[in-house]
């Protein structure tokens, strides 16, 4: 398992300074995340795989932005497997969703 913490680093680094820039930024994660989410969850459930890969692939650029640079790692081969019609790395997947979700409900 791996063990990386979401931060801003990436953003505030993005927006050299502008806290406007950085609160529209961080509203456009905390409301495409939980819907992209919930799409994903969807997806995997009725076995949709290829609709899946497409959302892990959305969901991989979120990571990204979150500072996860070994969680994007595990969600790029994810979106692999799923193409592949295969879930594995389904359990790291999730793991790292819920570490953003809990994240996102802090800021």
């Amino acid at each position: 398992m791996i063990q990386e913490t979401p931060n801003l680093n990436y953003i505030e680094k993005l927006s050299g300074g502008d806290l406007t820039f950085q609160e529209k930024l961080i509203g456009i994660i905390k409301t495409e995340f939980p819907e992209e989410k919930e799409i994903y969850l969807n997806n995997i459930e009725s076995r949709n795989f290829k609709e899946a890969s497409e959302i892990v692939h959305k969901l991989k650029h979120k990571i990204s932005i979150l500072g996860l640079e070994k969680s994007y790692e595990v969600a790029a081969n994810f979106e692999n497997s799923l193409l592949e019609n295969r879930a594995e790395g389904k359990a790291d997947f999730e793991n790292i969703l819920k570490s953003i979700t809990n994240f996102l409900a802090t800021l």
